[in-house]
């Protein structure tokens, strides 16, 4: 796992004040449930082709701004991002919402926390 600097956690848990996280249980459950959202993986795409959850998405985080209206057009929809563990989704739901997007989730624990409890892998 990734050392992460004072300064980058600091903008992570500014932006994680203001954006609704949820938890690796809420998304296996709501697609098991075949809940209506959009599962949205910002990583980037070395580590989407090693792997991502079954239904994602793939909008990395450098790229999620400028394509998102594109591919997910409707301001309401439910979407939930995730990453590695939880800190970039975090960034990029603060970001969406600050582009109007109103239903906005960051699935903490991320990608590694969904393999913790081997859950479902899709390779591309």
């Amino acid at each position: 796992m990734a050392k992460h600097t004072l300064g980058f956690l600091a903008i992570v848990n500014d932006a994680r004040s203001r954006v609704t996280e949820c938890t690796v249980a809420d998304v296996e459950a709501w697609l098991t449930a075949d809940e209506a959202f959009r599962l949205v993986d910002v990583r980037e795409e070395s580590e989407w082709n090693h792997g991502h959850l079954p239904g994602a998405e793939h909008l990395g985080k450098g790229i999620i701004e400028r394509d998102v209206e594109d591919k997910i057009p409707d301001h309401a929809e439910k979407i939930v991002l995730y990453c590695g563990g939880g800190y970039r989704s975090a960034l990029a739901a603060d970001n969406l919402q600050k582009m109007g997007y109103t239903n906005v989730i960051s699935m903490d624990g991320g990608f590694r926390g969904w393999k913790q409890v081997n859950l479902e892998i899709v390779q591309s």
